[in-house]
């Protein structure tokens, strides 16, 4: 029971680092800066250097300069081309947990080593050598795997989401066009009206206009790194209507026009899978149930008289 121990210790403390680092908030560290500060002002005890060291949260102090380095280690191993690609899945799953290329680097390493322990204990479970070697390989090779598929599963939630909460957006800036507002003005009311992934795609390139960008580069950049079709192809025309001076308020019924039929049409072709998707469950657990009751008496029959 030793090593099975010692791979579930592993396994819980590798959990506990992870969680910490996920429930770290660059908001709650800078408000704690700033009250301390003006705990100072007010008169109190200025905190010394090893108080204010101490002050920091421990996956601050000393765990995400941990997984930094060993993030780092792992990404001058790696082809740049690697790297691109991955910085460009983090952005189109929205940055979980603010990781880095480097960081889910070394999430992948750690998850692989978690599961690389917990496959030793289920090996030594089962008692043979062979299966140890099997269950440590399976382990290890599962552990470093799933978090890509945790990161697409990411990806295609997000693209969901905002291909989802596209038809209402346009709705919601058709009328602010029609009540008079500019197409910027009509953005900003659909970041204040939906809370979502598209908001926050908006917000961004907003943020980006605000600082010099031009609308049309922000604007372009925000349609292909979505990835989602609809949004880069509305984002087209607003581009086009403002390189031809067409109005953007007929632009913008076109295209809420087109949406609304494609989620009609999208959700047309999900009933019309949803036939084929039944069969599966009625072929393995329905028909077999039928089965027994109907020809299960008549084969008891069969069995009493032989």
């Amino acid at each position: 029971m030793t090593p099975i121990l010692i791979a579930l210790a592993i396994g819980l403390g590798v959990f506990i680092v992870f969680f910490g680092l996920s429930r770290t908030s660059p908001e709650t560290d800078t408000a704690a800066l700033v009250e301390e500060r003006l705990q100072v002002y007010e008169g109190k005890r200025p905190l010394t250097l090893e108080e204010a060291e101490l002050a920091v949260p421990f996956a601050e102090r000393f765990l995400r300069p941990a997984v930094n380095r060993l993030g780092a280690m792992i990404s001058r191993s790696s082809p740049g081309k690697a790297r691109e690609e991955l910085a460009k899945k983090l952005d189109l799953a929205g940055h979980p947990g603010n990781l880095t290329p480097e960081d889910f680097g070394a999430v992948r390493i750690v998850a692989g080593v978690v599961m690389a322990a917990v496959g030793l204990g289920v090996g030594f479970l089962l008692g043979s050598p062979a299966l140890i070697a099997v269950s440590i390989a399976v382990g290890g090779i599962l552990g470093y795997y799933f978090p890509v598929l945790w990161l697409k599963q990411m990806v295609d939630a997000r693209r969901a989401e905002i291909q989802k909460g596209l038809p209402d957006a346009m709705d919601l800036m058709v009328i602010a066009v029609d009540a008079g507002l500019g197409f910027d003005a009509a953005l900003v009311r659909v970041t204040e009206k939906y809370k979502n992934a598209l908001s926050v795609e908006f917000s961004k390139m907003l943020r980006e206009v605000s600082l010099g960008r031009p609308r049309g580069e922000a604007m372009d950049q925000m349609g292909r790194s979505s990835g989602v079709d609809d949004l880069h192809n509305f984002i087209q025309a607003v581009i086009q209507s403002e390189q031809f001076g067409t109005g953007i308020g007929k632009i913008l019924r076109i295209q809420a026009d087109e949406m609304r039929r494609k989620r009609r049409q999208r959700a047309q072709e999900k009933a019309a899978q949803a036939t084929l998707k039944m069969l599966l469950p009625m072929v393995g657990c329905i028909f077999p149930t039928l089965w027994i009751v109907l020809l299960g008496p008549a084969i008891l029959i069969i069995m009493v008289k032989h």
